[in-house]
């Protein structure tokens, strides 16, 4: 098999990957814990884990709390995701600089010399 044909392959792989794809989300989960002091106690206790899922939109930090188990889940799940779609998009990217430039250099070698009259 040529490398060209392996390339195409390989490029129609990621995009049946990408296809399969069915939930994302951008962002990253962190888990938060609160300092609370106790009524008639001193000190504080540590309150948490309460996990945010939180992303970058435009100038702003968006974030949400996930407050059941199956919303964190799925939520550990969409973002992983969007991790691998991410990953997908870079080697489809760098596949397809490789198949240009293997398209643009076989032209070369098939040329014929030009002669003199």
């Amino acid at each position: 098999m040529n490398p060209t044909a392996e390339i195409e392959a390989r490029r129609n792989a990621i995009l049946e990957e990408m296809r399969s794809i069915r939930s994302m989300r951008r962002g990253t989960i962190n888990e938060q814990h609160f300092r609370v002091a106790l009524k008639g106690k001193r000190g504080t206790v540590l309150r948490g884990p309460y996990y945010i899922l939180s992303r970058r939109e435009r100038d702003r930090t968006v974030s949400k709390r996930l407050t059941t188990s199956a919303e964190l889940e799925q939520a550990r799940q969409d973002v992983a995701e969007h991790k691998r779609f991410l990953a997908l998009c870079q080697e489809f990217e760098g596949l397809t600089e490789r198949l240009g430039e293997l398209e643009r250099r076989e032209p070369d070698l098939e040329r014929e010399k030009k002669r003199y009259r």
